[in-house]
């Protein structure tokens, strides 16, 4: 670890540019609580993460082969950001087949959206378990939207000539929209901000012919729903056949 002042010492005192800052170096560099910051450090420190930003946002959109890629996207989308995110972070590496009948169940409550990272205050539910998590949620709002953006992307798909059975879920992206401001009146002539919470979500839908699902087997239409009986009903059909 470096300090201010053996960085300065060892690259006599010339400053950072934009083009020479990387994560390396500003994670090399510790600021000590002791020592007083110069401005350039805190300077630097900013720019450096306004280029990762605006890198982050240039590089969440590249694809490998567009030719054999669709893309769709909505802005300022008025639905919870917080519930969107968790129920797109499920959908990633997801068949479109597949993630269009996933958010088709999450709406009937026949399966759950895992919730991993906004989860303070979510009750648990037994369906979580399948994900290997306790808490989750039925978002019915974030669903039904990707629903309407899976729809939109399957038909630029269609557009392109893409074989829709065989397009994958590559990247999915959720970013936080500016708040709505509004306000509620409390007691006493007192005001409280009332604010909403849109995002902005962007899908590429990838073509790949060997699908594979998370498991590591070939993908398929339909999967295999094993029905559980218990051992009172196998005992009860038992005594029935006896008779």
């Amino acid at each position: 670890m470096l300090s201010i002042d053996k960085y300065n010492q060892q690259n006599n005192n010339v400053p950072l540019t934009d083009a020479r800052i990387s994560c390396s170096l500003l994670s090399s560099i510790c600021f000590p609580t002791n020592k007083k910051l110069t401005p350039w450090s805190v300077i630097h420190v900013r720019l450096f993460l306004n280029y990762r930003s605006k890198l982050n946002r240039i590089l969440s959109g590249t694809v490998e082969n567009p030719a054999k890629a669709c893309k769709t996207r909505g802005a300022y989308l008025r639905v919870h950001f917080k519930n969107t995110r968790e129920t797109a972070n499920n959908l990633r590496r997801m068949t479109l087949r597949r993630a269009t009948r996933y958010l088709k169940n999450v709406v009937n409550k026949k399966e759950i959206v895992p919730f991993k990272r906004y989860n303070g205050g979510v009750s648990r539910k037994a369906q979580a378990k399948v994900f290997k998590v306790s808490q989750g949620r039925w978002p019915k709002k974030s669903a039904e939207i990707l629903l309407d953006l899976l729809k939109n992307a399957e038909s630029n798909a269609d557009v392109k000539g893409l074989d829709v059975d065989h397009l994958v879920i590559d990247h999915i992206q959720v970013n936080r929209a500016p708040k709505i401001r509004r306000r509620t009146y409390r007691a006493h002539g007192r005001i409280n901000p009332y604010q909403s919470s849109p995002c902005h979500i962007e899908i590429i839908l990838c073509e790949k012919e060997n699908l594979l699902t998370r498991t590591g087997g070939a993908a398929e239409d339909e999967p295999a729903a094993k029905k559980k009986e218990s051992k009172k009903k196998l005992k009860r059909q038992k005594m029935l056949n006896r008779e």
